[in-house]
């Protein structure tokens, strides 16, 4: 088995998933564990102290602690696994992007110049491909989300290579339904949970967002449905007298807003088809909840494949609302909606893929 050290980012803020990127660096790194690997996750929350002893690490499962990233000796791991590009900049930073065995996980993989399916623009994608070019010269193996996603990076950097396709994924077990979160007595609830960004980081991205709640909001609230925003994100352009901001939770928390649901909604960030995937397709399955996905994700079938939802014509809210009110309405296998997810898009598949790669290097 192999020493593993996972790596995002360096901000001096509490370990508390709330968004996607932190729950799948912890979920990932827990399931690579679980499968008998030695994972340390580098951080640099407040409770850990800057040396590496007792004190300093949180140990949370067999074979898996949180460790300090201001002591960490990369050249004591087997393999450093980074997330996005952020995680490989953390490394960078740190010292470490000369280790033998990067494995380097992104989500969107930008071009050299603006592309359509990328939602990134300007200098932010500028920024972001310098980092994929160091990524490339560095990593042993790159492992991306998406064919899309894994089409591009072949064409921009070859295909000599090691690319492997690791999706999004979703926990095998989770909390039981409790007690009703949404605090008031809206008899039908639709939910977007998810990330609607900021217009410092994906400016375009998060106009779209807010554009398309507070009209699908309107068009709902007229159909006696209240659209509800759970997640991280700007929300001081959502208009409260259509859309419920709930702001954003922590990971275990989220999933009772889930439960509570009566359906799940998933909004593209803009006209063109995305590269990257829907992570909270996976969700909404997990639970056994009817979602209705606006065209626009290489993943997007999966609402169909699990036979729980509807997929819309990108850019039509009128169709959109109608959508949301009939899968409402509609008689669905639930349970085999969340065996169907079970049987092929837990944690533990995803990291699966990376024991072979891990063994197959005589580790």
């Amino acid at each position: 088995m192999a020493r593993i050290v996972t790596v995002y980012e360096d901000q001096r803020r509490p370990f508390v998933p709330t968004d996607m990127s932190y729950v799948r660096w912890y979920r990932i790194s827990a399931a690579l564990a679980a499968l008998g690997h030695d994972v340390d996750i580098a951080t640099r929350e407040p409770g850990l102290l800057g040396r590496l002893d007792r004190r300093s690490v949180a140990r949370l499962a067999p074979r898996l602690r949180r460790v300090p990233i201001a002591r960490v000796r990369f050249e004591r791991y087997d393999v450093v696994k980074t997330l996005f590009h952020r995680g490989f900049e953390t490394l960078e930073r740190h010292g470490g992007a000369d280790h033998p065995f990067i494995i380097a996980k992104l989500g969107s993989v930008v071009d050299s110049e603006d592309r359509d399916g990328v939602y990134f623009y300007g200098e932010r994608r500028r920024q972001l491909f310098a980092v994929q070019q160091r990524i490339a010269a560095r990593s042993r193996i790159v492992t991306v989300l998406t064919t899309p996603s894994r089409e591009r990076w072949q064409r921009c950097f070859g295909s000599g290579g090691t690319t492997v396709l690791v999706p999004g994924a979703v926990d095998e077990r989770i909390p039981a339904p409790g007690p009703d979160p949404f605090g008031d007595t809206q008899s039908r609830r639709c939910l977007f949970a998810g990330n609607i960004y900021d217009p410092a980081s994906q400016p375009e991205a998060h106009a779209t967002l807010v554009a398309k709640l507070n009209g699908l909001g309107r068009l709902l609230g007229r159909r006696g449905i209240r659209l509800y925003f759970l997640g991280p994100g700007e929300r001081q352009g959502i208009d409260a007298a259509h859309v419920t901001a709930l702001g954003a939770v922590p990971y275990d928390r989220s999933w009772s807003f889930l439960q509570h649901a009566h359906a799940g909604l998933v909004l593209a960030l803009g006209p063109q088809p995305n590269d990257n995937e829907s992570t909270k397709i996976y969700h909404y399955l997990r639970v056994g909840l009817p979602t209705v996905c606006e065209a626009g994700f290489p993943n997007q079938d999966l609402v169909l494949e699990a036979k729980l939802g509807r997929v819309v014509a990108n850019g039509d809210l009128a169709a959109l609302a109608e959508a949301v009110e009939a899968t409402m309405g509609g008689a669905w296998n639930r349970q085999g909606a969340v065996a169907f997810v079970l049987a092929r898009h837990t944690w533990l598949h995803r990291a699966r893929v990376y024991d072979e790669l891990i063994r197959s290097a005589g580790m």
